[in-house]
């Protein structure tokens, strides 16, 4: 099972032009809100139509613009979870899993039995989708959609509509029901958590235009690309100037940084995640990358520090989180003055 995007389409204030393969993956589509991630989506569904390009799934060209195919939805095969879910609202849990489903009723009557239980929805069946949760409305939009039994299942935001308790639980189950369908899977988002816990590929969009597509750990742990560090959380992004094959000057902290040795010296650009500086209340002695800094803010969270430094050579800010356990309040506000960073831990970056 295999999928292949190659299309262009114009709208306004860009052009979407996307090149990608899903095979056997969950595949994460990741980028700001507007460009164009629901758009990839809804073309591969049939429910848009690009300029030029082509879109095929296993054998079946879904789009070709060469040779004028352009199949409907229906004849896809592709099933699509709406933000919103979608439910027919005069309808039931159990005649929303079942509408519109081809065969003879003992044969649809096992079908949506078969998925009730998967999504443990038996207690629900009589229910109309105002009467139920947020949580319960997907796992219905899901059932209704797996009881066609896709090809690919294309997932448009599914846990945006849900508070943070929610979706973290929907989230898990989310996970575990994908690798018991064992079928390929897009998801579109714009949360990094998400695509962190759920998709093993990520492609990251920015203006309609990939920016990168790898592995979605790799892509976390060395990102290469400054949009692609800012989208994927990095709050220190500053750019840089070489000294040397290992040696980087940051003009607005004021600092020369080691970094781990790059002899093309294409890097314009640093990231330094924000758990990775280490504190100190004076100087230490022989430890490379020291940042000369005092506290400008502090912002208590339930679990962390979160912590805005100004550097001595400007106001240019350093963000650092900490989780409470590591440091007192008493400590906090004793003062912290310098901040160091493992060399292993410096994004190099460059601006695409």
């Amino acid at each position: 099972m295999s999928l292949e995007v190659k299309i262009k389409k114009k709208v306004k204030g860009f052009e979407l032009d996307v090149d990608f393969q899903v095979d056997q993956d969950t595949f994460g589509i990741l980028g700001a809100s507007g460009c164009g991630k629901s758009m990839t989506l809804k073309c591969i569904a049939g429910i848009m139509t690009p300029d030029s390009g082509f879109i095929k799934l296993n054998d079946k060209v879904l789009y070709d613009s060469k040779n004028k195919i352009n199949l409907k939805p229906q004849e896809r095969n592709v099933g699509y979870l709406f933000q919103n879910y979608a439910l027919f609202p005069n309808m039931t849990v159990l005649e929303n899993i079942g509408v519109g489903y081809k065969g003879d009723k003992e044969e649809k009557d096992q079908k949506v039995k078969e998925m009730m239980e998967m999504f443990h929805l038996e207690e629900l069946k009589s229910k109309y989708p105002k009467q139920l949760s947020g949580g319960q409305q997907q796992r219905a939009a899901l059932a209704r959609m797996l009881i066609y039994e896709p090809d690919i299942m294309l997932l448009d935001e599914p846990f945006s509509a849900l508070d943070m308790y929610l979706k973290e639980e929907l989230q898990l189950q989310l996970s575990d029901l994908l690798r018991k369908v064992d079928k390929e899977t897009i998801i579109v988002t714009h949360d990094r958590d998400e695509v962190y816990k759920l998709c093993n590929r990520l492609m990251v969009i920015d203006h309609g235009k990939v920016l990168a597509c790898e592995d979605t750990k790799e892509m976390f742990h060395d990102p290469s690309i400054l949009q692609v560090a800012r989208l994927t959380g990095c709050k220190n992004l500053v750019d840089i100037q070489w000294i040397d094959d290992d040696t980087i000057e940051v003009a607005k902290w004021g600092v020369r940084l080691k970094v781990q040795e790059d002899k093309e010296r294409k890097a314009t650009h640093i990231g330094i995640r924000a758990h990775d500086f280490i504190p100190y209340q004076e100087k230490p002695e022989d430890i490379e990358n020291i940042i000369p800094c005092s506290i400008a803010e502090v912002s208590e969270g339930p679990f962390e520090w979160n912590i805005l430094f100004k550097t001595s050579a400007s106001e240019e800010q350093i963000y650092w989180k900490m989780m409470k356990s590591g440091m007192s309040n008493r400590q906090m506000d004793f003062g912290i003055k310098y901040l160091s960073i493992d060399p292993k831990h410096i994004m190099l970056l460059t601006k695409k």
